[in-house]
C-alpha cells in the first residue's frame, strides 16, 4: 500500500481519539490501544516526562490528564513526513506525526498504529507520543516572531546593540532568572532556548574561553558519530564540514554559538556554593569570578550541565606512591609527544583509555593498555553508526528527533539488542582477534550494547578507530589489572614476578556521576533529597533528568549533541512554564512502568 492512501487511515484513528478523549469514554478510548501499547508524554499532558505501559495504564493516564489538560484538535501535521511503513524495534507498524493544542500550548507526537490498521474499521496504536511543542502566548523569538531592533536601529543619540549587549552581559543591576553551569553542549543548547522563550540565564564555565572543554582535551580528540547527529539547536553544522568533527573546530564552534545567540557567557567564573531560600523561592549562590573576587547572585533556577560525568575518579592503589615516574588522570592528558621513546602504561579500556593509549603508540611510546573490566568494542564504522541509521533515511533532523523520542525504553532496547548483534557479526575478526591475545569483551546487559552502557553508566565502551587493532596485533601490549600484585619504582610486578616497566602511568579510570558535585556545591540535603542522577530507576526515564527534580529550582541536562539538543528544548519549555506559573505541583508517577 502506498503512503500516501495511509492519510487516511491515520486521520480515522486521530478523530477517533479526539472525540473519546473530549467525551471522557474510557471504554471506548481502550478500543484504540493494542493490549501491550506504550504512551509517552513529554511535558504536554502531565507536565513531566514520563512512559506508561499497557492499554489499561494508558487509558487512565490519559483520561486524567485529558480532564486537567483539554487536549484537541488532533490531526495530521503539515509540512512533515508523510504516514509510512517503517519497521521499529523489529515490529512493522504505520508511523505518523500529528499536531494537537491543549489549555497551555500547542504539541506534537508520533503515533505508530499496527500493520493491517488500514483495513480495519477500528485501528489501534502501538505506541503514541504527545510532546509539548510550544506555550501559549510565549512563543520562541524566531522567524517572523524575530526581534525588529527598531529602538537600537532607529535612536541615533541612545545606545545602540553592541551597548544592550555589554549592559545585558554585565549583570550589574540585575540577577539572572536561570543560571547554567556548565559552557560545553549541554549548558549552551539550553540557555539558547532559554533565551529565545525570553528567560534571563547566564552561563558559567571555569575555562578560560568557550570551547576550552574541548580544545584542552588530549591532541587527537574527534567525535565518535557522524555530524549529521550531532547539530546544535538553531545552528546547524555547515554541510561543508567533514562527517566526524575535530575537537578544535567544535570548540570554535560554541564561541561562535555563544556570539550568534547573543548568549551570556561569563568564563574564568566557578561556581563556589549554593543554598535554596525556600521563603524567596530562588538560590543564593557564590562565583569565584575571573580576578578572585567574589559575586552572590539569587537565581530563581540552577541548570547543572556538567555532563553525566563530573569529578574525576582516581581510585586508591596502596602501592602507587611506591612508582618512580609519573601518574595522571586522563583528564589531565593532552599530547603524547612528550612521551615518545619511554613506556606508558594506561589503566582502563574505556574510550578515553584507548584514545589515549593509540595516542601515546603514535607519538612513538611503548604502550601498555591495563584492563579492569570487561569491555565492549564496536569498529566506528559501520557498527557503531548502526543506531543512527534513521538520521540517512530522509526526515528532518526535527521529524528524526521526534521519532528518537517517541521510542519507549523496552522497545529501544529491542532495537538494540538487534544492533549488537549485528555489529559483532560485522566485526567479527576484530573481536576474535582481541579474544585471543586476553582482551575480555562484553556486550551490555542483556547485549543491549553500548547505547544502554552509556545510560546506565555512562561509559564502558570503545568505538574502535584503531586502537582495537594495534591491541589485537599485540603493538600495544595487555595486561589485566587482577594480575599486578603490586606497582614499584619500575612499573607494576605481576603475578609471575615479571616487571612491566613504565615511566607514564594514566588512570583512564572515568569520572564520578553529577550527583557527587551536587554533593560538593550544594551540600548533602540537597543531594540526599535529589538521589542518584543519570541510569534508570524504577521508572522507564533517566533519573532526575530534563525535568523537575525534587529539589525546587535544581535541573539538569547532559548527554550527546543530540540529547542535549532534543532535551534542551523540553528543559527550557518546563522553566518557562514554571516562570509563567503555568505548572502545578508534582504530580503522582504511580503509573510509571516499571524496569523490572
Amino acid at each position: 500500500m502506498k503512503s500516501e492512501s495511509l492519510s487516511p487511515v491515520v486521520e480515522a484513528w486521530l478523530e477517533r481519539f479526539d472525540q473519546v478523549l473530549a467525551s471522557g469514554d474510557r471504554a471506548a478510548l481502550a478500543t484504540l490501544f493494542e493490549a501491550d501499547s506504550y504512551w509517552r508524554d513529554v511535558l504536554a499532558l502531565t507536565w513531566s516526562i514520563d512512559t506508561i505501559c499497557g492499554a489499561t495504564a494508558v487509558v487512565d493516564a490519559l483520561a486524567e490528564a485529558s480532564g486537567r489538560m483539554a487536549p484537541r484538535g488532533f490531526r495530521l501535521a503539515d509540512n512533515r513526513t508523510p504516514p509510512r511503513r517503517v519497521m521499529r524495534s523489529g515490529q512493522h507498524a504505520i508511523e505518523a506525526f500529528f499536531t494537537f493544542e491543549t489549555r497551555e500550548g500547542l504539541g506534537n507526537g508520533v503515533l505508530r498504529l499496527t500493520p493491517g490498521s488500514e483495513a480495519t474499521a477500528n485501528p489501534k496504536a502501538w505506541t503514541l507520543l504527545t510532546a509539548l511543542d510550544s506555550l501559549t502566548g510565549h512563543q520562541e523569538s524566531v522567524g517572523k516572531a524575530r526581534p525588529k531592533g527598531e529602538t537600537y536601529s532607529r535612536d541615533f543619540h541612545g545606545p545602540n546593540w553592541f551597548d544592550l549587549r555589554c549592559a545585558a552581559r554585565e549583570y550589574a543591576d540585575r540577577d539572572p532568572a536561570v543560571l547554567v553551569i556548565g559552557a560545553g553542549q549541554a549548558g549552551l543548547a539550553t540557555a539558547a532556548r532559554l533565551t529565545q522563550l525570553g528567560v534571563d540565564t547566564l552561563i558559567v564555565d571555569r575555562e578560560e574561553r568557550i570551547g576550552d572543554n574541548w580544545r584542552h582535551r588530549y591532541h587527537a580528540l574527534t567525535l565518535h558519530n557522524q555530524v549529521q547527529v550531532n547539530h546544535m539547536p538553531y545552528m546547524p553544522f555547515p554541510p561543508t564540514w567533514p562527517t566526524y568533527i575535530p575537537k578544535d573546530k567544535i570548540a570554535g564552534w560554541f564561541e561562535a554559538y555563544v556570539e550568534a545567540l547573543e548568549l551570556n557567557c561569563w568564563t574564568c567564573t566557578e561556581f563556589e556554593s549554593g543554598e535554596y531560600d525556600e521563603a524567596a523561592g530562588c538560590w543564593s549562590v557564590t562565583l569565584r569570578l575571573a580576578d578572585g573576587t567574589r559575586r552572590t547572585m539569587r537565581p530563581r533556577h540552577i541548570v547543572m550541565a556538567t555532563g553525566a560525568s563530573c569529578l574525576p575518579s582516581v581510585p586508591h592503589i596502596a602501592s602507587l606512591p611506591r612508582f618512580a615516574g609519573r601518574v595522571m588522570h586522563s583528564s589531565e592528558f593532552q599530547d603524547g609527544d612528550a612521551w615518545c621513546g619511554r613506556k606508558a602504561m594506561v589503566i582502563g579500556t574505556g574510550s578515553s583509555g584507548h584514545d589515549i593509549a593509540q595516542d601515546l603508540h603514535s607519538s612513538g611510546a611503548a604502550v601498555t593498555l591495563v584492563q579492569r573490566s570487561p569491555t565492549m568494542i564496536v569498529n566506528i564504522e559501520p557498527s557503531a553508526q548502526l543506531p543512527y541509521a534513521l538520521y540517512d533515511e530522509g526526515p528532518s533532523t526535527e521529524d528524526c528527533d521526534l521519532i528518537t523520542m517517541s521510542i519507549p525504553v523496552p522497545l529501544a532496547k529491542k532495537s538494540h539488542q538487534t544492533f549488537t548483534a549485528r555489529a559483532r557479526a560485522m566485526d567479527k575478526p576484530l573481536l576474535d582477534g582481541l579474544e585471543r591475545v586476553g582482551f575480555r569483551l562484553d556486550f551490555g546487559e542483556d547485549d543491549t550494547g553500548w547505547q544502554f552502557k552509556y545510560l546506565t553508566r555512562g561509559g564502558g565502551y570503545y568505538f574502535n578507530v584503531g586502537c582495537s587493532d594495534l591491541v589485537a596485533e599485540g603493538s600495544i601490549g595487555l595486561v589485566q589489572y587482577a594480575d599486578i600484585t603490586e606497582f614499584v619504582a619500575e612499573g607494576a610486578r605481576l603475578k609471575d614476578d615479571r616487571i612491566v616497566p613504565a615511566d607514564l602511568i594514566v588512570l583512564a579510570t572515568g569520572y564520578f556521576g553529577q550527583e557527587a558535585l551536587v554533593r560538593k556545591l550544594l551540600g548533602d540535603a540537597v543531594a540526599d533529597r535529589i538521589g542518584p542522577i543519570w541510569g534508570f530507576g524504577h521508572g522507564l526515564e533517566l533519573r532526575n533528568m530534563f525535568t523537575r527534580t525534587a529539589q525546587p529550582g535544581l535541573w539538569f541536562i547532559a548527554g550527546s549533541f543530540a540529547q542535549c539538543r532534543i532535551y534542551s528544548k523540553y528543559l527550557a519549555l518546563h522553566i518557562k512554564a514554571c516562570e509563567a506559573g503555568l505548572v502545578p505541583p508534582r504530580l503522582s508517577e504511580e503509573t510509571s512502568c516499571s524496569t523490572n
